[in-house]
């Protein structure tokens, strides 16, 4: 898949106009970045919400992860306080749809910035670089330089993570795809796969998740580049560029490197550093 670099949408910016409601069911306008003391006035933020440690619904309501934490800072820096966000479950499928149709103002939700989806919807960021990795088992002897052919690889249903490393480096991997990645996790734990392929991020958060700590490592694998960007609404140039300006804040100012420690650490997670924005690397 070819990426390539986000530039300023040549367009004017879409001018929304503010519309209040005793509900909060109307986004904050995008030109408005107060102080958050905006009253009623809510922000809708597209996230995942079944991915530890990126974008998770916790049994009590709450929300965690990177994303969580990335979109929580924008939000501040746009003017919303935490109590003013309302996080929008948008799953892969329905994300250029969400932002369309106005559902949320923004989305970060391990968003990879791609030339189809960039034909659809603006990009901030990057803010995460991410690669395809592998994670077993803590004791495993696999690691970037193991030969894979003749290994059971597990990835989900329609992912083309396990098919690349089958396409790319081991022509002989045995796929088992399952319904989810929490299957997989089970088979690795039980020994009937070797090894879980997706992005790297989405592994170390599984890994980093209480129930899971030190059994898994990832190895190292980077056999694609994932750039996270956050997503607008088509036009509105004039919101990504004031996120743009909240993710560079976050980076200069530690918050940043503090979200990936908190969130990644536990699995060892070596990230990539703090990518600049519009840099997208292919």
């Amino acid at each position: 898949m070819k990426l390539r670099k986000v530039s300023a949408a040549a367009a004017a910016a879409l001018v929304l106009t503010l519309t209040a409601t005793a509900c909060g069911g109307d986004d904050k306008d995008s030109s408005d970045t107060g102080s958050g003391s905006g009253g009623g006035d809510k922000i809708k933020i597209g996230i995942k919400y079944d991915q530890p440690g990126l974008g998770l619904k916790e049994p009590d309501g709450s929300f965690s992860g990177f994303d969580v934490d990335v979109a929580t800072y924008v939000a501040k820096e746009l003017g919303y306080e935490p109590n003013q966000i309302e996080f929008v479950e948008t799953k892969s499928a329905d994300r250029e749809n969400a932002l369309a149709r106005g559902d949320v103002k923004f989305i970060a939700a391990t968003y990879s910035i791609n030339d189809e989806r960039a034909k659809k919807v603006d990009f901030a960021g990057p803010y995460l670089l991410a690669h395809q990795d592998l994670l077993v088992k803590a004791d495993s002897d696999i690691s970037e330089g193991t030969d894979l052919n003749g290994k059971n690889l597990c990835s989900v249903t329609g992912s083309t993570s396990a098919q690349n490393v089958k396409d790319e480096i081991a022509p002989k991997a045995n796929l088992k795809q399952l319904s989810g990645y929490s299957e997989c996790i089970s088979g690795l734990q039980a020994g009937s796969v070797d090894a879980l392929t997706t992005d790297d991020s989405i592994l170390a958060g599984f890994a980093a998740q209480d129930q899971y700590k030190g059994q898994f490592k990832l190895t190292g694998l980077k056999l694609s580049n994932e750039n996270y960007g956050i997503g607008v609404k088509k036009g509105d140039t004039e919101t990504v560029n004031k996120i743009n300006d909240a993710l560079e804040k976050m980076v200069s100012d530690g918050a940043w490197e503090t979200a990936v420690k908190d969130n990644f650490g536990p699995a060892n997670y070596k990230n990539e550093p703090a990518p600049k924005i519009g840099n997208i690397v292919k």
